[in-house]
């Protein structure tokens, strides 16, 4: 295992641990394991790609960690009423989504290129700046800006969920259906 998948499987490890801070209302040490699970998420695409250590196991655990931390986070912030139920559906939804449809292209053998799309990007931006926000607010006051970041989100999540679908229905037909402009 190289260096960069190291980090990334370091920050599924810290998942759990932040799930419990949340849940036991150590807002501190869960800010603290998120900013370094953030930092990780940072560091291991930069060293993947200067030392040359991207694989096709990091293509696909990096989005993963993602998905594990962030939904985690956001049913946990929604369980202790920091973020509204609506943003935890939403988000929750489009990474159920996401996942759902990428192991069933994987599993009928679709050919896929794990790729996160500049909208998947900014919409995991937009979800860690919520749950940062979340995480805060106990802390500092970060009102009303929370409410427009978690809006934000909610488009951003719902935008790039349909992209990624439509992403995939495009997949299934170019692999299944003929080329008609050839006959």
């Amino acid at each position: 295992m190289n260096l960069a998948n190291a980090l990334t499987l370091s920050r599924i490890l810290m998942t759990p641990l932040l799930m419990w801070f949340l849940l036991t209302r150590r807002t501190s040490q869960a800010l603290i394991v998120f900013l370094i699970a953030g930092i990780t998420d940072g560091l291991d695409g930069l060293i993947a790609r200067l030392f040359h250590q991207k694989s096709r196991f990091g293509a696909i655990l990096d989005p993963l960690a993602d998905k594990f931390l962030l939904v985690s986070s956001f049913l946990i912030l929604g369980h202790v009423s920091a973020i509204p139920l609506w943003l935890v559906t939403v988000v929750v939804a489009r990474d159920v989504l996401i996942v759902l449809g990428t192991a069933f292209l994987f599993l009928f053998l679709f050919r896929v290129e794990v790729q996160p799309s500049s909208i998947g990007k900014l919409t995991t931006l937009a979800q860690l700046l919520a749950v940062l926000l979340a995480m805060s607010s106990s802390l500092v006051d970060v009102f009303p800006w929370h409410y427009l970041v978690f809006a934000i989100t909610a488009i951003l999540s719902v935008a790039s969920g349909t992209q990624y679908m439509r992403k995939g229905i495009a997949i299934m037909r170019s692999q299944v259906l003929p080329d008609r402009s050839k006959t």
